[in-house]
């Protein structure tokens, strides 16, 4: 039985869900990123779980995410939006279409519908106030999916599992998570007239 461990900024931590539940998972890892932004308030949240080219210090190797490393799994996987990693506090999956989640040329943009609950309007303060973390993904990497250059990786392809809202040290600096509200069309229209400004 494999036990699921999570590598972040630290080093790899076993993690004890797997390992009590009996089910056998292959290794996952983890990276987190930072600078948290907030664009308005509402119920939904949106940024980047991963920014593209950006070189990052894990353990003993730097790392790098690579532009497309997402693309294969977007389609085909049910992604979880999750808090601290949790499988216990869901925020949003793209099976139910409350998650959504993209690349484009900056790196994994996503956006969470956000839930009528407790944990959900905890998280959206937290984010209006400044004291989220960051964001992160969870990730398998398969065979072909990684290139090394000595003591450096890049991921090219990987396999999402989820991604999360963290109230801790991200890995990764250059990712965003904004709170924002759906705005009436008059709002948006006077919105879009004073970005030209």
């Amino acid at each position: 039985m494999f036990a699921l461990l999570h590598r972040s900024k630290g080093g790899i931590v076993h993690d004890p869900q797997s390992a009590e539940s009996g089910v056998s998972l292959p290794p996952r890892e983890t990276r987190q990123a930072s600078s948290v932004t907030l664009d308005a308030s509402g119920r939904t949240l949106e940024g980047y779980a991963a920014v593209f080219g950006q070189e990052t210090r894990i353990k003993d190797f730097q790392e790098v995410v690579m532009p497309g490393a997402f693309s294969a799994s977007l389609g085909r996987n049910d992604v979880l939006a999750l808090v601290d990693h949790d499988p216990a506090k869901v925020l949003g999956r793209t099976r139910s279409g409350t998650l959504q989640l993209r690349e484009d040329a900056k790196g994994l943009q996503f956006s969470i519908a956000m839930p009528n609950t407790t944990l959900a309007s905890d998280v959206l303060e937290m984010v209006k106030r400044g004291d989220v973390g960051g964001c992160s993904f969870a990730f398998m990497v398969p065979p072909g999916g990684e290139k090394w250059q000595g003591r450096r990786r890049e991921l090219r392809a990987v396999n999402l599992m989820e991604i999360s809202i963290v109230s801790a040290w991200p890995a990764y600096s250059g990712t965003s998570v904004q709170a924002r509200a759906k705005l009436p069309p008059k709002a948006m229209a006077l919105q879009r007239y004073l970005g030209t400004l």
